[in-house]
């Protein structure tokens, strides 16, 4: 017995996660920047320095993400266009947030 399952849900919920940890990633390296006394905080690990935190804080922003919306409509026949867009507007957050010419303008 095959099961058909046209459910978008979880697309969306991947795609949109992914779109909120980037956005995650650029604005942990802002802040970090613009607050010392968190780049130090976020140093975990010595020899990479405050970079282990902020990716370690995004990819836990990113699964918590993840879990959350596939929870809510990983189930569901949903419009992916409107994630698409909000991933992408996330994502150049997070592309931002990163670039050097950005995140220094608060150091």
């Amino acid at each position: 017995m095959t099961r058909n399952n046209n459910s978008t849900g979880a697309a969306m919920a991947a795609i949109l996660a992914a779109g909120i940890g980037c956005a995650a990633m650029g604005i942990m390296t802002i802040i970090s920047e613009a607050t010392h006394a968190l780049g130090g905080a976020l140093a975990w690990i010595d020899g990479v320095g405050p970079l282990s935190g902020k990716t370690g804080v995004a990819i836990i922003v990113w699964l918590v993400a993840w879990v959350v919306l596939h929870g809510m409509v990983g189930r569901r026949n949903v419009a992916l266009r409107p994630a698409l867009t909000w991933s992408y507007v996330l994502i150049a957050i997070g592309f931002l947030g990163t670039f050097p010419p950005v995140f220094l303008l608060f150091e």
